[in-house]
């Protein structure tokens, strides 16, 4: 499969490789095959194919290798489910042990090769699966299943026996989940529920409980896919499969590490496209999650900071905790798009209602004020005393008359609201009994998200077990925090999709004219010096200042007359990475006996320090901008990614950096610069002028293109800084830095 291997391959290898290993580089989408050349210039597949799971789920025959119904063993009891989930599944199955006649009075066949028909499901209760699954090459079976552990997760003889099943599962052709994985594929889902449903993907079985019993207060599951050490089938087959059933309304995961990051955001980009939400709990934010994680699946869990870009990019919704992955899920699966954005909180207390006004401004949800005209309306059946503008205060839900419905109907009326919470932070009969009634009709009348949040920490009571959680249209949650959290998904989740476009619709497939001149350019194994990198950038078309390499002092008085006063002057070598710490640099000389005394202090530092030139950088003096770092580097999971940020020398102590996986367009790049603390900068304070925002991009964007064609043989480049001077004045890379693969 692609992976952490890619940065070793030049693009025709990749290519080759793709061929070789039997991998379908893209779809059967908008209706076409897959062809080689739906490859990016990089190497990397633009299009996925959606393994055909349905047997897997829904298989109409089932081998049971191993099985077992002799009292105390552990196989009997998984046997014993089998049995059930295929009588439910309408599957025949068939137990193989070699020594028993029948299980559970079921006969039982000696071996693979005896069984009585083609079998599309085999479970492996097995220690050692490797040789059962060549017997099930021989007989074709479509997918099996190992719970075995003791592979990849266990260290490197493990990792050595799961690739050697992997490779297996490879020449057969046959489709596998695991190893180290369990039994909750095959777990009883109510069939009595309706709705669009929750898949769920995990990694650890055991993670996705809280999900699976979602069905107890009516919430539909449709899939669980335990995907364990993903041996071969992955997360991202997953989404990509779940993302085209039409039951399914959200998919919730949780997910401990990436077998491939291409193949995760070519499914994130499937479900996208197809407006299906997915929420992630993504394991490794820490350093000892991360440890954690690969001792449990044996994955690499990623650099968090490009893991969480990359979701973000693609529209997954990235959420902490299970509670958080229940009721954002939840929400997303089966609210109706949003018909405006505004959002309205309804409380029967001022204090309730000011400090959830607080906490939803500060997550970023828009509270907007009612009109004059809609206060008016709401102050009919509301005091004049109280405040309806927004947090819409009630000082009690009327309880005695109509008025409290009309209340709320009037709210849901108004054309820019689009959602209205309202916060119930404990039980207080018989108000609340009819508040919690008066929503649950209003929300089946409108096509408007309503939410409760029930705040009783007992949760017994009649409005709370039998109204709220009764009624499928009213998103009912029992904290704050967990409300903010999947509404702001929801409405995210919705903005986003409507403007999408599929970044891999546009991605580059052949090299551009640049790169021919930079391939000359590379030293492998080598850091490029400033002169060099410099170079690098000129041939992708990013402006850098007037400049001249010389190695004299009287070369370097004619280059500051040619270049112009005031002059910079730098030691340029291969193995300088921090000059101003090693006082390398010199700034605003205005004469030529200062460029002469510069020179030879430079010279002098460097033969002090033992550090190679190959000359003396005499540049143009740069001036009146906002200093950036723009950069490229290599992440194991995902291949290139580009980086933006606030630049200078502090940098690597401000940390305020944007990061973004190829490819990506001009609106993303964009977005790239919203997410910095600094963005005001670029905006302009204390009066100066605003920045060229527009020369950024572009320099952004040919940074990417540079990272992609030069994947194989560009380790790292750090553009800092890049001098972003006033709009419609462009941007200069003042300072470069390559380092070669």
């Amino acid at each position: 499969m692609l992976g952490s291997t890619h940065g070793t391959l030049t693009t025709d290898s990749r290519r080759a490789r793709v061929i070789a290993c039997g991998e379908q580089p893209g779809p059967a989408v908008h209706g076409r095959p897959a062809e080689v050349d739906d490859l990016d210039v990089s190497g990397r597949p633009l299009y996925c194919d959606v393994p055909d799971l349905d047997r897997f789920f829904r298989p109409e025959s089932v081998a049971v290798i191993g099985a077992s119904d002799a009292e105390g063993r552990p196989n009997t009891g998984i046997t014993r489910q089998l049995i059930a989930w295929s009588e439910r599944v309408g599957a025949r199955l068939h137990p193989v042990h070699p020594s028993r006649p029948s299980v559970f009075g079921i006969p039982c066949s000696p071996s693979v090769a005896d069984l009585p028909e083609q079998i599309d499901l085999a479970v492996l209760l097995v220690a050692d699966p490797l040789p059962v699954i060549e017997e099930l090459a021989e007989a074709k079976v479509k997918f099996a299943v190992v719970f075995a552990s003791g592979f990849a997760e266990t260290g490197e003889a493990g990792a050595a026996a799961q690739d050697r099943l992997t490779a297996a599962v490879a020449r057969s052709g046959m489709r596998l989940l695991g190893p180290n994985t369990n039994l909750n594929a095959f777990e009883r889902f109510r069939d009595d529920l309706d709705g669009p449903a929750i898949a769920l993907i995990t990694q650890s079985g055991h993670q996705g409980r809280p999900l699976f019993a979602l069905q107890e207060l009516g919430i539909r599951l449709s899939h669980w896919a335990p995907t364990g050490n993903e041996a071969d089938l992955e997360t991202a087959d997953f989404i990509s499969y779940f993302a085209e059933q039409p039951e399914v309304g959200a998919i919730a995961c949780y997910v401990e590490g990436l077998k491939d990051g291409r193949s995760f955001l070519l499914a994130a980009d499937r479900a996208a496209r197809r407006k299906v939400p997915v929420v992630a709990v993504k394991v490794g934010r820490t350093e000892t999650g991360a440890r954690t994680a690969a001792s449990h699946t044996g994955k690499l869990t990623g650099a968090d900071a490009v893991v969480d870009a990359a979701m973000r990019q693609y529209g997954v919704i990235r959420v902490d905790g299970l509670d958080e992955l229940q009721d954002t899920a939840t929400l997303l699966a089966r609210a109706r798009p949003p018909r405006a954005e505004g959002v309205v909180v309804y409380s029967i207390s001022g204090g309730t209602g000011a400090h959830f006004a607080d906490l939803a401004t500060e997550a970023g949800l828009r509270l907007p004020v009612l009109s004059e005209a809609k206060q008016a309306e709401l102050h009919q059946w509301i005091p004049e005393y109280l405040n309806v503008a927004n947090p819409v205060d009630n000082g009690g839900h009327p309880v005695g008359d109509r008025r409290g419905r009309k209340i709320i109907d009037a709210i849901l009326d108004d054309p820019g609201v689009g959602v209205l919470i309202c916060p119930v932070t404990g039980p207080f009969p018989p108000l609340s009994d009819r508040l919690v009634q008066d929503l649950v009709d209003a929300a089946e009348r409108t096509d408007k998200l309503v939410c409760v949040v029930w705040g009783s920490p007992v949760g017994t009571e009649r409005a709370y077990r039998e109204v709220l959680l009764g009624s499928s249209r009213v998103a009912t949650f029992r904290t704050v925090a967990n409300c903010i959290t999947a509404v702001r998904a929801y409405l995210d989740h919705h903005r986003f999709v409507a403007g999408y476009r599929s970044p891999f619709d546009q991605a580059p497939r052949t090299p551009s004219p640049s790169f021919r001149k930079a391939r000359e350019l590379m030293r492998p194994g080598q850091q490029l010096s400033e002169h060099a990198a410099k170079q690098l950038l000129r041939a992708y078309g990013i402006r850098v200042p007037r400049e001249q390499l010389v190695t004299s002092a009287a070369a370097a008085v004619r280059a500051a007359g040619l270049v112009g006063y005031p002059v910079v002057m730098k030691a340029s070598g291969a193995r300088i990475a921090h000059k101003t710490e090693l006082g390398l640099v010199k700034v605003g000389l205005t004469s030529a006996s200062q460029v002469r005394d510069a020179y030879r202090e430079l010279t002098d530092i460097a033969r002090y320090e033992d550090v190679p030139l190959d000359g003396v950088l005499v540049c143009q003096m740069v001036e009146r901008g906002v200093e950036m770092v723009v950069g490229a580097t290599h992440d194991p999971l995902f291949g290139p990614t580009v980086t933006v940020g606030l630049g200078g020398v502090l940098v690597e102590v401000l940390h305020d950096t944007a990061v973004r996986v190829p490819p990506f367009g001009e609106e993303q790049a964009r977005d790239m610069f919203a997410e910095l603390r600094g963005r005001a900068l670029l905006d302009g304070v204390r009066g100066r002028p605003p920045a060229d925002l527009d020369a950024l991009v572009e320099v952004v964007l040919r940074v990417q293109r540079m990272a992609l064609e030069l994947e194989g043989e560009l380790a790292e480049l750090d553009i800092n800084p890049l001098m972003v001077l006033p709009r419609g004045q462009g941007a200069v890379a003042l300072d470069a830095l390559a380092v070669c693969r």
